[in-house]
């Protein structure tokens, strides 16, 4: 053999990376360990739970202000209602012959059966 010749084994040369498109670390970024998935997992969970409070407090809060509008409508029924039986109580105890007014002369009395332009 020529001593200039030397044979070299694949094993002892060192290879060269094909680098596409500059990825060549694409998959050293997304290596899957016990401790990062436990780690993201538990993120989610916490991410989640926040926003589960934040929805069931906003859902208190409009509870909150549903019922106290309720109870300031039912205030001003109560209102409307003890003015409503004031006219009332005052329009019966009118003397309506004191005022002039005469009472009927017949009485007619409404049939059991009502008809109407329906029927």
């Amino acid at each position: 053999m020529d001593k200039n010749f030397h044979h070299t084994s694949y094993a002892t040369t060192p290879r060269k990376r094909v680098v596409l498109l500059g990825m060549h670390n694409f998959f050293s970024l997304f290596s899957f360990s016990l401790p990062k998935i436990c780690f993201g997992t538990i993120t989610g969970l916490v991410v989640i739970y926040i926003g589960l409070i934040a929805v069931v407090m906003s859902y208190a809060t409009l509870t909150i202000e549903f019922s106290q509008s309720v109870r300031n409508d039912e205030a001003k029924v109560a209102t409307l209602e003890s003015r409503y039986l004031k006219i009332v109580e005052h329009t019966t105890a009118i003397d309506y012959a004191a005022a002039g007014y005469a009472l009927p002369i017949a009485k007619i009395f409404v049939p059991a059966k009502s008809v109407t332009a329906l029927r």
